[in-house]
């Protein structure tokens, strides 16, 4: 009966799935393209006299077997996207966006560039409005293009500058560029979104034309804008420029308090604390021990050489002054029952001193203070460096041992 033919139709259907999302999970392309073919073939026979579009299934996964099978060609990559294109009025935009995607994965910027323009000027009904957020997206992606354009013509400018040349015609092609990459990146970034890179590059316009404030005001809107969602990448943008622009260090310091609160273990850290070291006020400076220690709570700077040197220095510069031991103790209390297996363990001791003996100098030194001189990693680096008659080791070694109080003090 026809029900029967549908239920068992339904079944082979998503049986025939099922296989496909196997083979692509086992990178099995050939065997995916195969069932991908039955899939279609089916859909076809069984349907012939429906209009069907192609399935956002379909398009999916032939774009996933097309990019990473052994014998496809981009030629026919672009086949199979145009075919989407043109049967799926719907997904009509995001095809064209995919398909410059993998134009650009493959260094075909032209091509690229030629998609965008078809794709923006694409009409169809109400549609239109529909996709209104594709379209600006297309058209996004085409200034970041002339962007790219624009980049190649400044660095021939500048090039041709250092040579004693100018070139008439290269100024004006960049500056044709610029204005269209300006249109178009401007829109989009007006939008609430995470639009770094489209951030990134219309400042980088800006500044190279001398419009400092413009780009001050896009990059303030980025990150404190509450319509915009939550994104550090914004945070450390703003920072980045203002530090750039040799902005005020009250106006500098704001904008790093904030990335650090968002993104404590931030390479821009490092220049917050040396900042803060200098200032004369004190809660600045315990708002730079406060930095650095949490900078240091994070693996990917256990071997920072910089990093320790900064906590060294200042508890050094405490202990010595014997004012604020109460800042070390408030921020060792809250480490001191993982730090030591996490930075100060003897086997740590062994491959700093082998790999950088830097390094293993300033953790010795904050090592001493913190847990004092009965610790594993202080005796251990400090044994090799007398061993290895190194003069900064032994004046380590008696400022660690003149100072063991203050490891008493704070523990």
């Amino acid at each position: 009966s026809s029900s029967e033919h549908k239920l068992n139709f339904k079944k082979s259907k998503e049986a025939c799935l099922s296989y496909i999302q196997d083979a692509l999970l086992q990178k099995q392309w050939k065997r995916a393209a195969e069932f991908l073919t039955c899939y279609v073939e089916s859909l076809e026979k069984d349907y012939s006299r429906e209009h069907i579009g192609p399935s956002e299934v379909i398009w999916r996964i032939g774009t996933e077997i097309l990019w990473h099978h052994s014998q496809s060609s981009m030629k026919e990559f672009n086949c199979f996207m145009e075919q989407m294109k043109t049967l799926g009025v719907k997904r009509y935009l995001k095809v064209c966006l995919e398909h410059v995607f993998h134009l650009l994965c493959n260094g075909q910027i032209d091509e690229a560039y030629q998609n965008l323009s078809l794709a923006e000027s694409w009409r169809f009904g109400e549609q239109t409005a529909i996709q209104d957020k594709e379209m600006k997206l297309i058209q996004a992606y085409r200034g970041l293009l002339d962007y790219y354009s624009w980049s190649k013509q400044k660095n021939i400018l500048l090039e041709n500058s250092e040579d004693g040349f100018s070139d008439l015609a290269v100024e004006q092609e960049m500056h044709g560029y610029f204005r269209k990459a300006a249109v178009n990146l401007k829109e989009i970034i007006k939008i609430p979104g995470v639009w770094d890179i489209f951030v990134k590059c219309y400042v980088d316009l800006l500044e190279f034309y001398g419009d400092h404030n413009e780009a001050r005001q896009v990059l303030n809107e980025y990150a404190y804008n509450s319509k915009f969602p939550a994104n550090p990448n914004a945070h450390v943008y703003l920072c980045q420029f203002l530090k750039r622009q040799g902005e005020s260090k009250k106006s500098l310091t704001s904008a790093l308090k904030i990335l650090h609160d968002i993104v404590p273990s931030h390479e821009l850290m490092i220049d917050f604390n040396t900042m803060l070291q200098k200032s004369k006020k004190r809660k600045k400076r315990q708002l730079g021990l406060e930095v650095i220690f949490a900078v240091l709570d994070y693996a990917g700077w256990k071997e920072n050489a910089k990093a320790w040197s900064c906590l060294a220095r200042q508890v050094k510069q405490i202990v010595i002054s014997e004012k604020h031991l109460d800042w070390i103790k408030q921020e060792w209390n809250s480490r001191k029952d993982w730090w030591p297996a996490f930075h100060f363990s003897r086997y740590l001791a062994k491959r700093n001193w082998q790999e950088n003996k830097s390094l293993s100098y300033e953790k010795a030194l904050v090592a001493g203070i913190l847990l004092g001189k009965g610790c594993k990693y202080f005796k251990y680096v400090s044994h090799q460096g007398c061993k290895a008659q190194l003069k900064r080791f032994r004046v380590l070694k008696k400022f660690v041992n003149r100072h063991n109080p203050v490891y008493l003090r704070i523990s």
